[in-house]
């Protein structure tokens, strides 16, 4: 059984809010502390190295933005833990932040400009706080417990109603999904959403997909294969801003986790109904369940 949370903001007590709100104000920080660097880089020439295969790129910025990024949480809100994408954990404070210093490193290093920095921060399994930062357009997503805002100004999403005439944006498939659900299956997910939907992009940056839902200017994204530290602070920001966000176990977590821990999502804009992608994206978390024996 896949959980979605309504939309809309989620509520909570003045204090948290306050908390949250002076949360939010250190990940945007945090997340402008790097522009400078980044964007000096960018279309720069540059050495590119590889993780888990020649498709899982990283740069020597990642790890140098990702390391600005640590510092400055730790000396605006020293009572946290970081994780991030390159350096793993650090800390044992009570806020819980996660850190994707680029999001979108394929992108970033073919200068390619769709990539964003994506900073949050979690209590107790729930997103407080997070910010989608993009550098080269100069656009700060941003939420707390109670807003969503877009260079301080409040964002409300929305999306055509009808499958066949709204954007969809995905990174389905890649390699891995064909080597995890087989070739023949992957090219009928593919070939049902491409046929489906108005317009399919592919633009490689989960973070600022669902930021762009959440602002409206795409009607509903998709993902397979994402991280807490990729999805966490966008999770929050199109929430409050009226969209929904379904999480997909895929077989990888518990079915109760949290939806910023799956590393499956639905994300559509306030006003969507599309039967296809539900239908596609769930049985594809269906698929993987089965085949981990869950």
């Amino acid at each position: 059984m896949q959980h979605s949370p309504p939309p809309g903001p989620i509520i909570a007590d003045r204090h948290a809010v306050a908390l949250s709100q002076r949360l939010a104000e250190t990940a945007r920080g945090a997340a402008l502390a790097v522009r400078a660097p980044l964007l000096e880089a960018f279309r720069s020439e540059m050495a590119v190295d590889y993780k888990a295969d020649l498709h899982d790129i990283v740069t020597v910025h990642d790890r140098r933005a990702e390391a600005i990024i640590r510092a400055y949480i730790f000396e605006h809100e020293p009572n946290s833990a970081v994780m991030g994408e390159e350096g793993g954990q650090t800390g044992d404070g009570e806020f819980q932040w996660y850190v994707d210093p680029i999001d979108g490193t394929a992108n970033f290093a073919r200068g390619i400009a769709f990539w964003c920095v994506s900073v949050a921060v979690v209590r107790d399994g729930a997103v407080l706080a997070g910010a989608v930062y993009d550098p080269v357009a100069d656009l700060m997503f941003s939420a707390d417990l109670e807003n969503a805002e877009l260079n301080g100004k409040a964002l409300a999403s929305r999306a055509a109603g009808d499958e066949k005439r709204a954007t969809l944006i995905t990174g389905y498939p890649v390699a891995r999904d064909f080597r995890l659900d087989g070739r023949e299956a992957t090219l009928a997910n593919f070939g049902a959403l491409t046929e489906t939907f108005s317009t399919l992009r592919r633009p490689g940056s989960a973070a600022l997909s669902i930021a762009h839902v959440a602002a409206g200017w795409a009607d509903a994204a998709a993902g397979f294969g994402v991280n807490a530290w990729d999805v966490a602070a966008a999770t929050l920001i199109l929430k409050n801003a009226g969209g929904r966000y379904e999480p997909l176990t895929l077989g990888k977590v518990a079915v109760d986790a949290a939806d910023f821990m799956c590393p499956g999502y639905i994300a559509t804009g306030r006003g969507a109904d599309y039967p296809t992608l539900e239908r596609v994206a769930r049985s594809i978390s269906t698929s993987r369940i089965a085949k981990a024996g869950q």
